[in-house]
């Protein structure tokens, strides 16, 4: 049964509005009946209790702001009337939390189709990577690119030149302007042009970045080790590096991180340089025998059944609304938690949007060290923003504010509840390489696409991506399953949606039966089902630079 309003934590002193609520709709939850003050729109909030200024306001059981003026019983949260606010925190637990894990009898023998790997990993895929070490290769990645992405099937995008052909056409017989506003053209879509010519292979993907050079040294070595974890991902079976020789971002940099994180490493990896080699055709012609010959090793292995716990899971959200933090993120919560009891990994980043659960992910941590490196790079982030005349009560971006999300703290606290309630088994400083089973947090942006990105470099084989407003974020190697807090939203944008879970928000299923569903699907994109960032060949990729440029 659908209702007009919930209530997330027994704590708080808000409700969420399910709907739009005209100025004197009676609302109940638990016996308590408020009358709206004022028109509260779907996803937005009522106070539960008349607030006096300074008063402190509540949900999912943490202080998420404290108001500014006074508001009536009933009347709208916004950001004229509330403030950012977030309760301090200790480094030291306050009290060890325990933790139930869900039954998951249903899941242990449970398998998907992966790519197995000689250090015992496995992919959800397989795609051969070309790579520039600095920008000044980029030109070449994209002359790489041109000539091997059709003649060897992969072309994806849909053209639009069509449509480009018809308006000449169109005005070349003489239509007026308003005649070609009103006309209605179609897409060509180029998926499968041409079969391809590796079965095996889904792809080749060609990166570009900005770095390399012109920033401090411990961006290129952050850059090389972002580079390494997708080098050395299971989703990877060999890559083409091109280098320019006089960056700060040196091969022997690059060589000296992968073998940080695969000391046994034995993927073939081709790396040119162009200052040695001479001139670009030079370059191009090596390059691109390298990679026939690499794809030809890759096109060798095939996909073999694997167990759930082999996957690790990235946690994201991207365009994130006030239905976001009581539908996809804890449905996505349930998945996590489901998949720490089986033994795989989740990885929990964003930490801008960590600020005011910090305590509860302390309290979560497995042991003291694991909860002061928490601390550390959590302060140190948010005094870095500070230095720079910002902060994390800035984080929340004007598609946020519009549909809800009107303080840092209110949401961060929903968008932490994609982590679910297991505990913190490690603490990761960005690129670094989860290496444990269970919940894992990875210092990174809130910027989704530069968090996605780290997520990958840091293993994980699936992401999770809820959103609210809609964003068709993609991976270069990994599928983004995007995941959408409202029904609305998967009706408006299905070519960017794969699951929904508005249907939490309309009283039509569980948190943990939508986390069950996702699971199921998971398993399918793990086996080769394609999401729809992959059919539509979005392919982002952006690192994250800390330093300044020199």
């Amino acid at each position: 049964m659908k209702h007009l309003v919930a209530k997330i934590h027994p704590d708080d002193n808000v409700l969420v509005a399910l709907t739009d609520l005209p100025i004197g709709t009676p609302v109940t939850w638990d016996g308590t009946t408020v009358t709206t003050t004022e028109k509260i729109p779907a996803k937005h909030k009522l106070a539960l209790q008349p607030l006096q200024p300074g008063d402190s306001v509540t949900m999912y059981g943490v202080l998420v702001g404290k108001a500014r003026h006074a508001i009536q019983l009933g009347g709208l949260l916004t950001t004229a009337n509330i403030q950012h606010a977030t309760n301090s925190y200790d480094e030291h637990q306050e009290k060890r939390r325990s933790w139930t894990a869900p039954n998951v009898d249903y899941w242990q023998q449970q398998t998907f189709m992966g790519f197995h790997r000689s250090d015992g990993r496995v992919g959800t895929a397989n795609y051969w990577l070309v790579i520039p070490l600095v920008f000044c290769e980029n030109r070449n990645i994209q002359v790489l690119e041109e000539a091997l992405v059709n003649d060897l099937g992969y072309a994806r995008r849909k053209s639009y030149q069509p449509q480009t052909q018809e308006l000449i056409s169109l005005m070349q017989s003489g239509k007026t302007v308003e005649e070609i506003l009103e006309t209605d053209l179609r897409s060509a879509d180029n998926n499968a042009a041409r079969p391809r010519l590796f079965p095996n292979v889904d792809g080749i993907r060609f990166l570009s970045h900005e770095g390399g050079c012109g920033g401090i040294r411990q961006d290129a070595q952050t850059l090389c080790g972002l580079l390494a974890g997708y080098i050395t991902h299971p989703n990877v079976a060999g890559a083409t590096v091109l280098s320019l020789g006089c960056q700060n971002a040196q091969v022997s940099m690059l060589q000296d991180e992968i073998k940080k994180r695969s000391p046994n490493f034995d993927k073939p990896l081709y790396i040119l340089e162009q200052q040695k080699i001479g001139t670009e055709e030079a370059l191009v012609s090596q390059a691109l025998r390298q990679t026939f010959a690499g794809l030809m090793l890759a096109d060798k292995c095939e996909r073999q059944p694997a167990p759930l716990s082999k996957l690790t899971i990235g946690l994201e959200c991207g365009g994130s609304d006030g239905f976001s933090g009581i539908s996809a993120n804890p449905a996505v919560g349930h998945v996590s938690d489901l998949m720490v009891a089986l033994g795989g990994s989740v990885i929990l980043a964003e930490f801008p949007e960590l600020c005011g659960v910090e305590q509860e992910l302390v309290d979560r941590s497995v042991d003291s060290e694991t909860a002061e490196r928490f601390s550390s790079l959590m302060k140190a982030y948010g005094d870095s923003a500070i230095a720079v005349g910002s902060g994390f009560d800035m984080n929340p971006s004007p598609g946020n504010i519009r549909d809800g999300l009107i303080t840092d703290a209110m949401k961060s606290a929903g968008a932490a509840r994609k982590g679910g309630s297991s505990p913190v088994v490690a603490v990761l400083d960005y690129p670094e390489l989860v290496t444990k089973p269970g919940l894992n947090l990875l210092c990174t942006p809130g910027n989704d696409v530069e968090s996605t990105t780290a997520e990958v470099g840091s293993g994980a084989n699936i992401v999770l991506f809820t959103t609210g407003l809609g964003t068709p974020t993609g991976n270069p190697i990994v599928p983004v399953v995007k995941i959408s807090s409202n029904t609305a939203l998967a009706k408006r944008m299905p070519d960017i949606i794969d699951v929904n879970t508005g249907t939490v928000i309309d009283g039509e299923e569980t948190i943990e039966q939508a986390g069950q569903r996702i699971l199921e699907y998971v398993a399918r994109v793990a086996s080769g089902e394609e999401v729809s960032a992959v059919r539509h060949g979005q392919t982002d990729f952006i690192p994250w630079k800390r330093g300044v440029s020199l």
